[in-house]
């Protein structure tokens, strides 16, 4: 079967700098990955992030390393060509997981199929995505609120006036907050704030602590008032299970752990030890988001704010009105680039 696998660098303009505890993005790097046999095809996407150390031609050389082997493979169930390329691509699970999304969706298509009917056969009671407000300025983060009312905010957190920034900013909104401070605290002070945070209505704790602090994130579970989310903490399929033991729930994306396939065994895995499951986003285009969209029949909780954070989106596909998700009207992710 005649195939052919490319990869197309996009930067992405943020409508405004999105700050978290780390660094300060502006323009957001991205690589679209399009696998077609002439007739059909998928997109898929990885961005670059200086946290997990990619760049756009380090994924290029990735993905055009088992080209190869992809095509030998090509037309196999998306499990199987996972397989078949996972080994090779280890060192680089976001072009890994820009492949395998691409095929998942040329696939989908080339069935004519939506994905989500692949795992899921219902859209009823499906979690709606939060509105992400980075750190910045006061004035700014509540402008941001007042400009997208929604009822769920995640709010970036990491500066020595945290609490206060909460505060602030539930006078203008009655909605569900979750926090994320992205390794940024220590375990005494994740244990104090997570009370106050209570009080001011936050639902969860992502990733208060640095991403190898196991024993401390032990005492902070046994400890915290709100539940803690593992983020950085769990990659792939394998820190399913550690995290279980010190964390209330898991927030996977695709691009850490190396796509579609092994998130639902991550999905699967989370379900069997009792705990909470999230997917989130890496500031990505509405490729990306609207794949990440079709596994949330099967979630607890949704980050899927990406594209809506963008001036320049390359492709349209899932929307969403009010948190709730919008699918588009077509086979695999419904996702068409401009």
């Amino acid at each position: 079967m005649n195939c052919k696998i490319s990869a197309q660098h996009y930067q992405l303009l943020l409508d405004h700098p999105f700050t978290t505890s780390r660094y300060t993005v502006n323009v957001q790097d991205t690589l679209i990955v399009s696998i077609s046999d002439g007739e059909v095809i998928g997109y898929g996407e990885a961005t670059v992030n200086p946290y997990y150390g990619t760049t756009i031609q380090q994924l290029k050389a990735a993905i055009f390393s088992i080209e190869e082997d992809f095509k030998n493979h090509f037309g196999t169930p998306p499990e199987v060509l996972w397989e078949r390329i996972a080994q090779k691509l280890k060192h680089n699970y976001f072009a890994l997981c820009a492949i395998d999304c691409a095929y998942w969706d040329y696939y989908a298509r080339k069935h004519k199929r939506t994905l989500r009917s692949f795992w899921n056969t219902t859209t009823d009671n499906l979690p709606k995505t939060n509105y992400t407000i980075g750190i910045d300025e006061l004035s700014i983060m509540k402008d941001k609120i007042k400009k997208t009312p929604w009822p769920i905010y995640k709010i970036k957190l990491g500066v020595p006036d945290d609490l206060q920034i909460i505060k602030q900013l539930r006078d203008i909104t009655n909605a569900i907050f979750r926090i994320d401070a992205n390794c940024a605290w220590r375990v005494d002070e994740t244990i104090k704030k997570s009370k106050a945070l209570r009080d001011l209505g936050v639902e969860f704790i992502e990733q208060p602590l640095a991403a190898d602090n196991w024993e401390g994130m032990r005492e902070v579970k046994d400890k915290s008032k709100l539940p803690i989310i593992a983020d950085e903490s769990c990659k792939t399929l394998e820190d399913v299970e550690k995290c279980a033991e010190v964390f209330h729930g898991i927030n996977i994306k695709l691009m850490k752990c190396g796509g579609i396939t092994p998130a639902l065994k991550m999905i699967q895995k989370a379900r069997t030890l009792g705990i909470k499951v999230m997917i989130g986003c890496m500031t990505e285009s509405s490729v990306g988001i609207s794949t990440i969209a079709q596994l949330a029949p099967l979630l607890d909780y949704l980050d899927a704010d990406g594209a809506m954070l963008l001036k320049n989106d390359v492709a349209i596909g899932v929307t969403f009105k009010n948190g709730t998700i919008l699918y588009a009207d077509s086979f695999g992710s419904g996702v068409q680039l401009k």
